[in-house]
């Protein structure tokens, strides 16, 4: 079987490599020339450790390739998996504009039997109208199937959750389709979950939206600790020995971000409430989330009074290390409150400054870019710390020290332990420990 992937954001590429390295021949596509171009001459748009490495791997063994003719990708494959992006309105709702013109490209390219699979985060019932759009504009009675397999790749460890999967989900409607997905997945049979498709489809939002409720729940427990002598760290630990709670997303800090935990819970809210479902439990988490920046902010004012023309090192853009991604990204938000009040910025990320640029253009003296973190500290009155790097919870801390014309630490991540920093002398602000 020859297997497409249309999409060559985060999901498609992945997902293109990851079939790649199970042997299968793959081709991706997307309609954007110039990206294809880039991509085939080695230029990833995109930083996902370890990603490079294995496009280039497969496509040197001619087991990978990309197409821009979507026409012809769509004819040649057996096998089409659909990867393009799904928008959130302002409702929550899901822009279905780009799935709908695939499954018209499938439609006028059904030459013979295919499987479309959804691997786009979509609501549940979105099958059917695939199915339905490909069933109006086909020009032949070729038969076809449709499924579902969401995703579930974190990022900064996409292609380790793709080549090392808890759990696969394949979403079919009938045995063909089954066995096909489960032929394309067979290194992983003891890992595979064959449901219906609206089960599968409902999976991914239901999955993502309880966790993001775990992280709103911890970071309102912060809230307590603050108030209290209690430190929430201890607290997250004694709740996550139990094994019906666990330990995973019991980190309090600034919130969530990124392409899914924000976009998925209000997607799921407009899904139950299009269906007559109170969806109060999950409104009320996504309230939490955005109240994180309010939180921080009191922080920066409790630490520095009054930010106007104060000099503020911001470390750490991205929603979260190993990613450059910036999507709904808490740094954000944080930002433009510190420039509202007139804060003058010093921002340094590893990998997402450039996407960073795009939005708060270098404005010297008010918006500036550094290459490495202790040249962003250099004379501001504090550190901001907005993304758990690696690299920044190894930094030289009496150094950091030195650079500072104020040693006063604002920790959103709690990377650091209270007690090293005050015995180093840093005045100290974390979530909900003292």
């Amino acid at each position: 079987m020859k297997i497409a992937v249309i999409g060559t954001g985060y999901v498609g590429l992945v997902t293109a490599a990851g079939l790649a390295e199970l042997g299968h021949r793959v081709i991706g596509a997307d309609k954007d020339v110039e990206k294809i171009a880039r991509i085939s001459s080695g230029i990833i748009p995109i930083y996902e450790p370890g990603l490079n490495e294995l496009l280039a791997a497969h496509h040197r063994k001619g087991r990978l390739s990309f197409s821009a003719d979507l026409d012809a990708v769509a004819q040649e494959a057996d096998v089409i998996f659909v990867c393009v992006g799904t928008p959130q309105h302002d409702d929550g709702s899901a822009d279905m504009s780009q799935i709908e013109e695939v499954s018209r490209l499938i439609a006028d390219n059904l030459n013979r039997y295919k499987l479309v699979v959804e691997k786009s985060t979509v609501p549940v019932k979105t099958s059917h109208w695939i199915k339905r759009t490909i069933g109006l504009y086909k020009k032949t009675d070729t038969p076809f199937d449709i499924a579902s397999n969401p995703e579930f790749l974190r990022e900064g460890s996409a292609v380790s959750d793709f080549l090392n999967p808890d759990r696969i989900i394949v979403g079919v409607e009938s045995d063909k389709a089954r066995d096909i997905l489960c032929g394309i997945y067979g290194r992983f049979k003891d890992r595979l979950v064959v449901t219906n498709i609206d089960t599968a489809e409902l999976i991914k939002h239901a999955s993502n939206s309880f966790l993001a409720l775990k992280i709103s729940y911890i970071n309102l427990i912060s809230n307590i600790c603050e108030k209290t002598d209690a430190n929430v760290e201890q607290v997250a630990e004694g709740m996550g020995l139990d094994p019906r709670i666990g330990g995973r997303f019991l980190k309090a800090g600034i919130g969530y971000g990124g392409s899914c935990f924000p976009k998925d819970i209000k997607a799921l809210v407009k899904i139950g409430e299009d269906l007559g479902v109170e969806m109060s439990l999950l409104k009320e988490a996504d309230r939490i989330n955005f109240d994180r920046v309010r939180v921080v902010m009191e922080k920066v004012r409790k630490a520095l009074w009054i930010l106007k023309d104060k000099q503020i090192a911001v470390l750490g853009l991205a929603f979260k290390p190993e990613t450059d991604d910036i999507r709904e990204a808490p740094s954000i938000n944080v930002i433009r409150e510190l420039l509202r009040e007139g804060a003058r910025l010093r921002l340094y990320d590893p990998q997402a400054a450039d996407n960073m640029k795009l939005l708060f253009p270098p404005e010297p003296g008010r918006v500036d870019y550094f290459t490495s973190p202790y040249a962003a500290a250099e004379g501001a009155n504090s550190v901001l710390l907005l993304t758990e790097w690696e690299e920044l919870a190894g930094l030289d801390l009496v150094k950091l020290k030195e650079t500072l014309a104020n040693p006063i630490v604002i920790d959103g991540r709690n990377i650091f332990s209270p007690e090293a920093l005050k015995k180093l002398g840093f005045e100290y602000y974390s979530i909900g420990r003292k």
